[in-house]
C-alpha cells in the first residue's frame, strides 16, 4: 500500500517586576515521590508594552525577559541570561561566524545591527517575556547560519525534542549518545521531521525553550560532545526558496520536560494559531463522534454492513473507521451501518501522487485531463520529481490551486470519494510534509506557498465540505484545519523503516483482504523499540500544546496488535495522554480480538468524552526511574496515573493505569495485560 509513510535573557529591578513564565510544573524525579496538586497551564497575558534594550561595551545588548535578563553578544551571537538562580548560557557563539558587526543601535523595542561582510541584519527585542532574535539576509547568494548552539551550559541535564509525541532525553544518557539511538549527527527538518518547530533544555530546576517560527529552511542537528548531547539549528537563507528571514525565540522556563510545549502553546495562542476542537465540533457536529472513539482501518468483511454490526454488537459504540482507496471501498450500506452505530467513517485519499492512468498501481494516483504529467512538481533539473517509491510524480499543490476555480478537480474527487455517505476524510501527506519547491514555469511555488496551498484545500474539506478531516503525522502548523491525525503520536526513528522492509518478518501486501504488513504481528529491533517506546524518555509535548485542538494518534500501520511486545506500554501511554489507540480490522480479527478492543474502548470512552476537548494541564513523573507518570486535564476534570514498571507504586500495580474523573469516589483501573490474553 502506497501510503505507509511520506518522504521523508534590566537588572534586578526588572527581574523583580517580571512575571513568572506560566509553565506546567513537573516535580524533579528525585523529589516527586508522592502525588502533588496539579498546577494549571494558564494562557499568557495580552501583549505588554515594548521594553527598551540596554546597549553597552559596543556589542552587548541586554533585554528583559520573563524571569531574568538576556544578553546578546553581537560579535558572536552568544546569548546568556542572568536569573535569580545564576547565569545561564542560552546559546554558545554561532558555529558559522556571522562576520564583524556594524554599530549596534537601540530601537523602540530592542536593538539592531548588521554584518556588512555577510549581508545579514539582526534585530533583538523582548516580546511576551521572550527574547526574539530575527536575522534577515540581503545577499543575493544563498548562505547558512548555524545558530543557536544549545545545550552547552554544563548545568543542562536534559533535552526535549518534539519527535512524534515528544521525548525528554538526559544529555549524558549513553544510549542516546550512541549510534544505536539514531539521533546523534542526524539533521531533523523543522518543517517536517519534527511535529512542532521548537525544542528545549532542562537545567536543574529551570529550563530554556526555543521556538523557530521560520521553520521552513531550518534544521536541527544533535551531536555528542564528550558524551553529552547538544543541539544546533541551521537556517539556509535563499531568495529563491523564500527563506531570507530567520527568527528564534528564547524563553526561560521552570525546567519541566513539557515546558517547551507550554511555551509553544502560548506562542500559538498569542499569534492566533491555536485551534479548538470544541469550535470544530460546533462547526461540524459529526466531529463530536471522535470523542471516545478508537481508530481503525478496515479490510475484507470489516468493510461490510455485517462486519460493522458485529463490531457494534461487541459494545463498541464509538469508532473512526477508514478504508483504503482500492477496488472494494465501503459501500453505502456499510457506511450507513457505521453511522447508525455512532461511528465516523471515511476514505483514505491523497492529492500528492500522479501516475499514467494506463499503468497506475493506485486509484488515488489516477487523475483526468492530463493532470499527469502536467501537474508534476518540476525539479531544478527540469525533470518531474518522482513520487513516493519512485512511482509517477509528486503533484504540485500550486497547479491544483490554479486549476480548481474552473476545473474543480479536487472538489469532484472529494464528491466521488464520499458519494457513499462518508462523513470523514483522511488526506495523506498534506499535513506532514515533505514541502516542495516547484521549478515549473506553469505553476512555480516555494515551500511556503506549498504549505499555504495545502492549508487552503484542507480548510475547504473541513469547512465547505463539512468533513471530519484527518491527515498523516500532522505538523503543528496544520492544527487549525484538522480534527485528527494519524502518526504524530509516534516518535519514529529510521530503524523502523528498515524493519518494515523485511517482508519475511514484517509481512507483505498479501493477502489482499488482510495484508501481512498491517496484520502480521512483528517484533521491533531492541534499539528501535527503546528509542520509540521506552516510557523513561517519552513526554507528551504534542498533547501539552495541542490536546484540545485535535485528536492525535500513532501511525496507523503500527496498529495496536502489530507490536505485541509494546501493547501494554502503548495502552498505558494512550490512557495517560488521553489519545485513541489505532487498529486494523478484518472479519477474523473482529471475531478473535474484538472483545479486547471493546474492553479498552469502554474504559477509554468516558475519559475522552470528558477531557478530549480540554488542555493537558499537568505532567509529572512520580518516581526516580520515571516509570510512574501522571497527567491532568482541564482544571482537574481528569487525572491519570500510569505505572510502566513492574513494582507497585502507592497501590498502583505495575503495568496498570488509574484514571479519576472529577466526582469519582475512587479511580477507574485498567491493567491491559489482563485483557490482552
Amino acid at each position: 500500500m502506497h501510503f505507509i509513510t511520506s518522504r521523508r535573557t534590566v537588572r534586578a529591578a526588572a527581574v523583580a517586576l517580571a512575571a513568572t513564565l506560566p509553565c506546567v510544573t513537573l516535580a524533579d524525579a528525585a523529589q516527586a515521590t508522592a502525588p502533588q496538586a496539579a498546577p494549571q497551564v494558564k494562557d499568557q497575558a495580552a501583549p505588554s508594552a515594548p521594553q527598551s534594550a540596554r546597549v553597552h561595551d559596543g556589542h552587548l545588548v541586554d533585554l528583559p525577559v520573563r524571569g531574568g535578563t538576556a544578553t546578546v553578544d553581537a560579535a558572536t551571537l552568544r546569548v546568556t541570561a542572568r536569573t535569580p538562580k545564576g547565569d545561564v548560557e542560552l546559546s554558545a557563539p554561532a558555529a558559522t561566524a556571522p562576520g564583524k558587526p556594524g554599530k549596534v543601535t537601540a530601537t523602540a523595542d530592542g536593538a539592531r545591527w548588521t554584518y556588512p561582510g555577510t549581508g545579514l541584519t539582526v534585530t533583538a527585542r523582548s516580546e511576551q517575556g521572550r527574547l526574539v532574535v530575527s536575522v534577515t539576509s540581503t545577499a543575493t547568494a544563498d548562505r547558512t547560519l548555524t545558530w543557536p548552539v544549545t545545550g552547552t551550559d554544563r548545568a543542562v541535564s536534559a533535552v526535549q525534542l518534539p519527535r512524534g509525541e515528544g521525548l525528554s532525553i538526559p544529555v549524558a544518557d549513553t544510549f542516546w549518545n550512541s549510534d544505536r539511538a539514531q539521533l546523534v549527527n542526524s539533521d531533523l527538518d523543522m518543517s517536517s521531521a519534527l511535529t512542532m518547530p521548537m525544542w528545549g533544555h532542562t537545567l536543574g530546576g529551570r529550563g530554556v525553550s526555543y521556538i523557530v517560527p521560520t521553520d521552513i529552511g531550518t534544521s536541527l542537528r544533535s551531536t555528542s560532545d564528550h558524551g553529552r548531547l547538544r543541539t544546533t539549528a541551521t537556517h539556509r537563507f535563499s531568495r529563491a526558496e523564500g527563506t531570507t528571514d530567520y527568527t528564534v525565540t528564547f524563553a526561560l522556563t521552570d525546567g519541566s520536560p513539557v515546558a517547551p510545549a507550554v511555551d509553544y502553546r502560548a506562542w500559538l495562542k498569542q499569534h492566533g494559531q491555536l485551534g479548538s476542537l470544541r469550535a470544530k465540533i460546533d462547526a461540524v457536529p459529526a466531529t463530536k463522534k471522535l470523542l471516545g472513539a478508537f481508530h481503525a482501518y478496515t479490510w475484507g468483511d470489516a468493510r461490510t454492513a455485517e462486519g460493522v454490526k458485529k463490531l457494534r454488537a461487541l459494545g463498541v459504540d464509538r469508532m473512526w473507521l477508514g478504508y483504503d482507496a482500492d477496488d472494494t471501498p465501503m459501500d453505502a450500506a456499510a457506511v450507513a451501518a457505521a453511522k447508525k452505530a455512532g461511528y465516523l467513517v471515511g476514505p483514505y485519499d491523497s492529492f500528492a501522487n500522479g501516475q499514467d492512468p494506463k499503468t497506475s498501481d493506485a486509484p488515488t494516483s489516477v487523475w483526468p485531463d492530463k493532470v499527469y504529467p502536467d501537474f508534476c512538481v518540476q525539479g531544478a533539473d527540469g525533470k518531474p520529481v518522482p513520487g513516493f517509491h519512485d512511482r509517477g510524480c509528486y503533484l504540485s499543490s500550486e497547479a491544483f490551486e490554479k486549476a480548481e476555480p474552473t476545473r474543480h478537480l479536487l472538489a469532484d474527487r472529494t464528491k466521488k470519494m464520499t458519494a457513499n455517505g462518508a462523513d470523514s476524510y483522511f488526506l495523506d501527506v498534506d499535513a506532514a510534509g515533505e514541502l516542495f519547491r516547484d521549478h515549473s514555469d506553469a505553476h512555480p511555488m516555494d515551500q511556503a506557498r506549498d504549505r499555504a496551498n495545502r492549508l487552503a484545500r484542507m480548510q475547504r474539506l473541513s469547512g465547505k465540505d463539512r468533513l471530519v478531516l484527518g491527515s498523516e503525522s500532522a505538523g503543528a502548523w496544520s492544527n487549525q484545519v484538522l480534527a485528527f491525525d494519524h502518526g504524530s503520536g509516534t516518535p519514529v526513528v529510521d530503524g523502523l523503516w528498515k524493519a518494515q522492509k523485511d517482508k519475511e518478518k514484517w509481512g507483505g501486501y498479501t493477502p489482499a483482504k488482510a495484508p501481512g504488513v498491517f496484520f502480521k504481528p512483528a517484533e521491533l529491533p531492541a534499539d528501535v523499540a527503546k528509542a520509540m517506546y521506552d516510557p523513561a524518555y517519552r513526554v507528551p509535548l504534542f498533547e501539552t500544546a495541542l490536546h484540545d485542538s485535535l485528536v492525535n494518534t500513532e501511525r496507523w500501520e503500527l496498529s495496536y496488535d502489530k507490536l505485541p511486545q509494546q501493547k501494554t506500554t502503548r495502552a498505558l501511554l494512550a490512557m495517560l495522554y488521553n489519545t485513541p489507540l489505532n487498529f486494523v480490522l478484518d472479519g477474523p480479527s473482529i471475531k478473535e480480538r474484538g472483545s479486547e478492543l471493546a474492553a479498552l474502548q469502554k474504559y477509554f470512552k468516558p475519559l475522552h468524552e470528558a477531557a478530549g476537548t480540554q488542555a493537558m494541564t499537568d505532567f509529572r513523573t512520580l518516581n526516580a526511574d520515571r516509570t510512574v507518570q501522571r497527567t491532568v486535564f482541564g482544571d482537574g476534570t481528569l487525572t491519570v496515573t500510569a505505572n510502566f514498571g513492574t513494582k507497585a507504586h502507592d497501590g498502583l500495580p505495575g503495568g496498570c493505569v488509574d484514571a479519576k474523573l472529577r466526582g469519582d469516589k475512587k479511580p477507574r483501573r485498567l491493567c491491559p495485560a489482563d485483557i490482552n490474553q
